[in-house]
């Protein structure tokens, strides 16, 4: 593929999460865009809530939501170092939750897992891709770090949106 093409493809699937103000909206359409792209078999986007300090996902492919402890697993070390993880062997790794796999079914082969920034440098998620082909590489994270970046605004926008019609307000999402 081109970068012409590519860049194409980017912007219109831009202009086209703009149009889903709301995060159930929004994040099935970065879900398959990040896998069709990357060639990932599973995409999870797990939101922060600094307050009760946990990190949830509706967007774990084939699952229900998910809701782990901020300092829980891959994403939470991903969270706690504030920097992409690339783990292409989960089940050897000390901080891979193997219940979640054990529960829903899916054998985790490697996990690609970065930050997702605010406009203010908090970390209000954490972007996984899951089971590639031959595993992830040095070139997969600069794409996801580029990635996360790309839809950071829209995710601070979308909690902001979501909390003002939120009563939990700052239960929601701590923010």
């Amino acid at each position: 593929m081109d970068k012409n093409s590519s860049f194409n493809k980017l912007a219109n699937f831009g202009r086209t999460l703009l149009t889903r103000p709301l995060l159930h909206e929004g994040l099935p359409l970065i879900s398959e865009y990040a896998k069709q792209v990357s060639g990932a078999q599973r995409c999870s986007i797990f939101i922060r809530n600094p307050i009760l300090k946990t990190l949830w996902t509706t967007i774990a492919d084939g699952t229900d939501t998910i809701t782990i402890h901020e300092n829980d697993g891959i994403v939470g070390q991903t969270l706690l170092l504030a920097k992409p993880l690339l783990i292409n062997n989960p089940y050897n790794d000390e901080n891979f939750l193997h219940a979640i796999d054990d529960k829903t079914g899916f054998i985790t082969k490697n996990i690609a897992s970065i930050p997702i920034f605010d406009s203010q440098r908090r970390i209000i998620g954490v972007f996984q891709l899951l089971n590639k082909p031959d595993g992830f590489n040095a070139e997969d994270s600069k794409f996801m770090i580029f990635f996360a970046h790309y839809i950071s605004t829209y995710l601070e926008l979308a909690i902001s949106y979501d909390n003002q019609g939120s009563l939990l307000k700052k239960e929601t999402y701590g923010y």
